[in-house]
């Protein structure tokens, strides 16, 4: 059932619809190296034999999982030979190009260069961790998505009505829900979806073996059972790791408890250790909803040691609760921003000394250093002293209007008056902000 031109292939209109690059290239023949990047089952090896037919370029194929060096020297120098026979151009199609190593993709930048193969590279894995740079400098990258769902349903519906290539040979039914099903647990996989189709047909042929055009009712149940155990398409150390963490602690962030949790459940049946989802949680709790809420920290922190005491399965239960949590906690960013303001002048300004005031005064010879003149802050009125304890001017933290850091918010402006009627006090090392940078006082 793979299409046979361009106009059969279904999905990735995002490039390949009518005006986009990709179409624009091949109506232009202008045609440069590609990296495929994508799911399995999406088109890749499909759109790249298609774009040698229609550039009637010779098509040759080899894998990086079962193909070495040897084999790719050999279609290098067969390709140039007949360019410069015949003057024909060759399209060598590489599945699984993040497999080769360096030195193997090394190999195919001279003739890349010289244009003497269009190089197309499949791959399932970001290449813009796993191609070489001067590979990728030369290729353009197209990022394949799942297929729709209604691309799916085109797909199946085609396939059981093709009596050439599909299933047209029988009469087969497929009633909507069965269809809505199909498309819905193969997860934009047509390879999927047609392998589940075929299984389904297939096996109920001995409902009438009698019958010249058997009559095949394809019910959802009957998908249910052709269909294998639906397995999650993740990789612990892979882009669906890091794209998944991503959407879960930007879900958490931006408040929505149901996509949180689905983020979450995508994780927890692809096999992430519940170890680095309860770190990560521990991370967020502080830099995405901080004072805000000062439970959220100890919540987290309470979950990082049920996952251990409890384990899986149950530990699922600790992990929901408190991504629920922290989705609907009022967020701040505010000791996070405080602290990483704070770090940038420490790294790009000079490092203030510290106050005289706040030096150890442990030792003898403390007060004949001047580590004098420190108040204890519980003596003082609401236990605040007016007392410079940066010597410059900053203000780091900066509270927000949203739940406890309000009030927070409101008592730090209090005690801020305060510790401002100590600044300019006489101090002899005291430095001073100028222009953003700091500088000694004279």
């Amino acid at each position: 059932m793979r299409p046979r031109n361009l106009s059969e292939f279904v999905g990735q209109r995002r490039f390949l619809g009518e005006g986009k690059l990709l179409s624009r290239l091949l109506k232009a023949d202008r045609l440069g190296s590609m990296i495929f990047y994508g799911p399995p089952g999406v088109g890749k090896t499909t759109l790249a034999f298609l774009i040698a037919k229609e550039s009637k370029a010779v098509f040759k194929q080899i894998s990086a999982v079962s193909d070495g060096v040897k084999t790719l020297r050999e279609i290098l120098d067969n390709a140039r030979e007949r360019l410069s026979v015949s003057g024909s151009r060759t399209l060598l199609f590489v599945d699984e190009i993040h497999r080769f190593n360096k030195s193997q993709q090394d190999a195919l930048l001279p003739d890349v260069e010289r244009g003497v193969v269009v190089l197309i590279g499949a791959t399932t894995e970001n290449p813009f961790f796993t191609v070489n740079n001067a590979l990728l400098s030369r290729s353009r990258v197209f990022q394949f998505e799942p297929l729709g769902l209604d691309d799916v349903k085109a797909l199946v519906r085609r396939a059981a009505a093709d009596p050439e290539r599909g299933l047209g040979a029988y009469d087969v039914e497929l009633r909507d829900d069965a269809l809505d099903y199909l498309a819905a647990i193969c997860d934009g996989d047509a390879r999927r979806a047609l392998s589940t189709l075929e299984v389904a047909v297939l096996s109920s042929l001995d409902s009438d073996p009698d019958a010249e055009r058997p009559k095949i009712v394809l019910t959802k149940e009957l998908v249910a059972e052709s269909a294998q155990r639906r397995t999650v398409a993740y990789d612990r150390d892979g882009d669906e790791h890091y794209d998944s963490i991503s959407a879960l602690i930007k879900s958490v962030r931006g408040s929505d408890p149901d996509a949180a949790i689905y983020w979450l459940a995508k994780m927890l049946e692809g096999g992430e250790d519940v170890r680095f989802l309860a770190r990560r949680l521990v991370i967020l709790a502080s830099e995405d909803v901080g004072n805000a809420d000062p439970n959220a920290l100890p919540l987290a922190v309470s979950c990082a040691t049920a996952c251990e005491i409890v384990g899986l399965p149950e530990c699922k239960l600790n992990l929901a609760q408190t991504v629920c949590y922290l989705a609907c906690a009022p967020k701040s960013n505010a000791a996070t921003e405080a602290i990483y303001a704070a770090i940038a002048d420490v790294r790009e300004s000079r490092i203030l000394p510290v106050p005289r005031i706040l030096r150890d005064a442990h030792f003898k010879a403390a007060k004949d250093l001047g580590h004098t003149g420190y108040q204890y802050a519980h003596d003082a009125p609401g236990a605040v002293a007016a007392q410079d304890y940066l010597g410059v001017e900053r203000e780091y933290y900066r509270p927000t209007d949203r739940g406890a850091e309000r009030e927070i918010g409101a008592r730090l402006e209090k005690i801020r008056e305060i510790l401002r009627s100590a600044k300019g006090k006489p101090d002899s090392v005291r430095p001073e902000s100028v222009d953003g940078r700091f500088v000694e006082k004279e």
